[in-house]
């Protein structure tokens, strides 16, 4: 909840000159924080009201009282009047809000039946302390179904006769902007759920100019370059490596312009891996355009730390673990074999056994089943 501030008595001089004051600011709103700051504080002043507010819903799933927007300019409900309707008393109150035309404004008494004993009580309780004894109620609808409530209210006095006016003429631009804000709640909602899962699968990304030179990165590509102990900007801000052979690598893949995917192991203990790929074409934006996206991929936990998990999950003994920790990270029977110590056919035998507990019919289902447990995510 958001508290804008400031008390404005300012009335309604012409509404249609008022209209155009308020599509700006609720047009600019959107890249506000919060949003429709400017815009709701100013509806306030052209209307002369005490409060304003502007409440919705960006995903109507729920119970009612949850997942509420609430951007208000003036004094707030006071606080036990508040926190009386977050514990329940939103269920006694009597105001139809989805049952309002959409599009039309709404007075008190046209909401609140007098000498009905709950609407009295509800004004009596709730309103009254509140200073909400003049009002006016507006439902709009975007087309997706989320409806929004724009509410201005006063102590005392009655509005003049431009605010109903004025309310619908800013119909169609709450519609569309609301449309706007609902857009931008779900797409922040869906990059938070995907930012956590991609961070506790300990993925990210850098950003490479067609020269090598590292242009942006997220925060997990960021804390590693910061780091310098495997990944680091070089000459010129170009990425480059600590290991001779990845740094190589690297190089050949930016001179390439990575062809084709190009994958480089980084390091092994602790592990990190990289892979380069073209960056998808974009349209026009400020700054340039990258020509590669090298997405990095850590394990926060040692090598025996994994082993354990692998016994756990997949039923194996130690050596096992081993062996199946060192396939699922792209190395050949012989190459785990020589890293383990192991014979090539003791390896063969080993892996054999891996692959019944595990139900992997070779080591590509072998390396798909342990990156799409959870152990992705440990």
């Amino acid at each position: 909840m958001w508290h804008i501030g400031g008390r404005g008595d300012v009335p309604i001089w012409g509404y249609r000159r008022a209209v155009e004051d308020l599509i700006l600011p609720l047009l600019e709103g959107l890249g506000e924080e919060p949003p429709w700051r400017t815009f709701v504080a100013r509806l306030r002043e052209r209307m002369g009201a005490d409060y304003a507010s502007i409440v919705f819903r960006p995903i109507p799933v729920g119970q009612p009282q949850s997942r509420v927007v609430h951007l208000f300019s003036g004094a707030d409900w006071p606080p036990l009047i508040a926190q009386a309707y977050r514990d329940g008393g939103y269920q006694d109150d009597p105001l139809p809000y989805f049952e309002l035309a959409e599009g039309r404004p709404y007075r008190l008494g046209e909401l609140l039946t007098a000498g009905d004993p709950r609407h009295e009580d509800y004004r009596r309780r709730m309103l009254e302390p509140s200073g909400m004894n003049v009002l006016r109620i507006l439902r709009v609808e975007e087309r997706g179904g989320i409806s929004a409530w724009l509410t201005v209210s006063r102590q005392a006095g009655e509005f003049p006769p431009e605010a109903d006016a004025l309310l619908k003429a800013l119909v169609p631009y709450l519609r569309a902007g609301i449309a706007a804000q609902v857009a931008l709640e779900r797409e922040r909602t869906g990059a938070m759920v995907a930012n956590e899962a991609i961070r506790r699968m300990n993925f990210g990304w850098i950003t490479l100019d067609a020269a090598g030179k590292v242009l942006d990165a997220d925060s997990h590509g960021a804390r590693l370059l910061a780091a310098a102990t495997i990944l680091l900007c070089g000459r010129g801000g170009r990425l480059a490596a600590r290991d001779a052979q990845a740094n190589r690598e690297i190089a050949e893949a930016i001179r390439d312009l990575a062809s084709r995917p190009r994958a480089i192991v980084l390091s092994r203990e602790p592990w990190l891996d990289m892979l380069l790929v073209p960056a998808t074409p974009r349209a026009a934006a400020a700054g340039p355009a990258p020509a590669l996206v090298a997405y990095v991929h850590s394990d926060s936990w040692s090598s025996a730390d994994r082993c354990e998990q692998l016994a756990q999950l997949f039923d194996l003994i130690p050596s096992e673990a081993r062996l199946a920790l060192a396939l699922s990270r792209g190395m050949s029977i012989a190459e785990a074999a020589g890293e383990l110590g192991l014979t090539v056919e003791s390896a063969r035998t080993y892996s054999k056994r891996i692959y019944a507990k595990t139900a992997a019919r070779g080591q590509a289902d072998l390396v798909r089943f342990i990156h799409r447990s959870v152990l992705a995510i440990a």
